[in-house]
């Protein structure tokens, strides 16, 4: 579909790009103000047949059949209620309205008789006394609005779908035409399937591309988007490492991430520069076997005490001997997304001197590590550090649940060794290394693929 948008710094000049571009069978789309001036979004009448799809409404026979429906007969009795019921769906509801009415008066309403047991029709002037006797009272202003408030739920459903369907159009519109000109820029094209293919979201990888503009020089674009994904990458310029900046900090994420391993290299940096008296080591995990073994024994190679909190009080206690140290660490129990007990956890860790702080693996799938951030997020947590980079195949997943979800990353880790194997946040070597050309996987898309990646879910059902 031959889509494209012009921008111009005024409307006429937008719109004559149009009609320079498709002719006279131009067809605008849409239009709006941009920060450049104005965008216009275009096409032609060929290009849009194919979305036409005729719809067929039987006007004519719903004319016909409401006009040969018969008009409901005032009779009271069996009779006259059996002709009503074998009427239309608008004569039926008029029939169980007036019985409703009848009862509210304290008529009986009369029982009903199968179509098939239906008696002929008594005639005319068998009826005819009883007739007046049947004539329901004038019906009083109180009871009229019984059937009548359907009308507002259904005008509100279809303004709902209309305007779900609007937005659904603009976003396919405005995909389509992005993908159009990214396809007549074989440089956009290259850059975008190579984001994809290093991890970052579709959604990432468009807003990345999306300001820079077309027909650039091809070191000029690759420089663009790596500044981009620099700024994007939540990491403070020059800000202090965890030990410079001390406090009490604790350590929270899913099971097998390295929060203890990562506790040590803290806590070794720490003790380095200000002596093993200036680290405190506390341990909330009594659910994994040998767990505060595991921080004692850290602890001991340091010369530090690994102290072990059982609740809220104890934790509390355990930070009140420890107030004097420089940095405190506390070291938690691994616990899924979904784990009833993570929110215990983050119930425990609610006091004002702790900052929590993500522990995330890079080599994660990005669903898993969007999950681990949605979950752990709420409460406060606003930091972040990366561990098992060296056994991550792409980086780009972990970056992009950082950028999105905004982490401030405090520190990464790239090995075992205690404490080598720990370094500072470096935004432009991340960003270089998940862009870093990998073997090619099974899972990278193709080129042909990129629709599937950019159109709305909604419209690929």
């Amino acid at each position: 579909m031959n889509i494209q948008r012009f921008h111009a710094p005024t409307a006429r000049e937008a719109l004559a790009l149009a009609r320079a571009a498709f002719g006279d069978a131009t067809l605008i789309l849409s239009n709006r103000q941009v920060p450049t001036g104005v965008e216009v979004m275009a096409a032609t009448e060929e290009a849009l047949a194919p979305l036409e799809t005729p719809i067929e409404a039987p006007v004519a026979e719903a004319a016909a059949t409401a006009e040969a429906a018969p008009t409901p007969v005032a009779e009271d009795g069996v009779q006259a209620d059996v002709e009503q019921l074998a009427m239309s769906t608008l004569s039926f509801q008029d029939y169980v309205r007036e019985r409703m009415l009848r009862r509210q008066h304290g008529q009986p309403a009369p029982a009903a008789v199968p179509r098939e047991d239906r008696p002929l029709p008594a005639p005319r002037a068998a009826v005819a006394a009883p007739l007046a006797v049947a004539v329901p009272a004038p019906i009083e202003a109180p009871a009229a609005p019984v059937a009548a408030p359907a009308a507002p739920d259904t005008s509100r459903v279809v303004l709902d779908e209309l305007d779900s369907l609007k937005r659904l159009m603009e976003e396919r519109f405005n995909t389509l035409a992005w993908l159009g000109q990214a396809r007549q820029d074989p440089i956009h094209s290259n850059l975008m399937l190579k984001l994809v293919r290093a991890g970052y979201s579709p959604t990432l990888a468009r807003s990345v591309l999306e300001p820079i503009a077309c027909g650039i020089d091809v070191g000029d674009t690759v420089r663009a988007v790596m500044d981009a994904l620099q700024r994007m990458l939540p990491i403070v310029a020059d800000a202090p490492t965890i030990p410079e900046e001390g406090g009490v900090f604790a350590l929270i994420g899913a099971t097998g991430v390295g929060k203890t391993t990562t506790i040590a290299k803290l806590a070794a940096q720490c003790a380095r520069q200000h002596g093993t008296s200036s680290v405190g080591l506390i341990t909330l995990d009594t659910h994994r076997a040998g767990a505060h073994e595991q921080l004692r024994a850290y602890g001991r190679g340091l010369g530090v005490v690994a102290h072990l909190a059982h609740d809220r009080a104890a934790l509390q206690e355990m930070l009140g001997l420890l107030s004097g140290k420089r940095l405190v660490l506390i070291d938690t129990a691994g616990i899924a997304p979904r784990d009833l007990r993570r929110r215990e956890l983050l119930d425990l860790l609610d006091l004002p001197a702790i900052q929590r702080v993500l522990v995330l693996n890079a080599g994660a799938h990005g669903d898993t590590l969007d999950d681990i951030a949605t979950a752990f997020k709420p409460g406060g947590t606003q930091q972040a550090v990366l561990t098992k980079i060296d056994e991550a195949s792409k980086l780009g997943p972990a970056l992009d649940v950082l950028i999105r979800h905004q982490f401030q990353l405090r520190g990464v880790g790239d090995g075992q060794r205690i404490p080598e194997d720990w370094q500072a946040p470096d935004a432009e070597a991340l960003v270089r290394s998940s862009m870093r050309a990998a073997q090619r996987s099974p899972f990278d898309p193709r080129t042909a693929d990129m629709d599937f990646f950019f159109s709305p879910a909604a419209c690929a059902v």
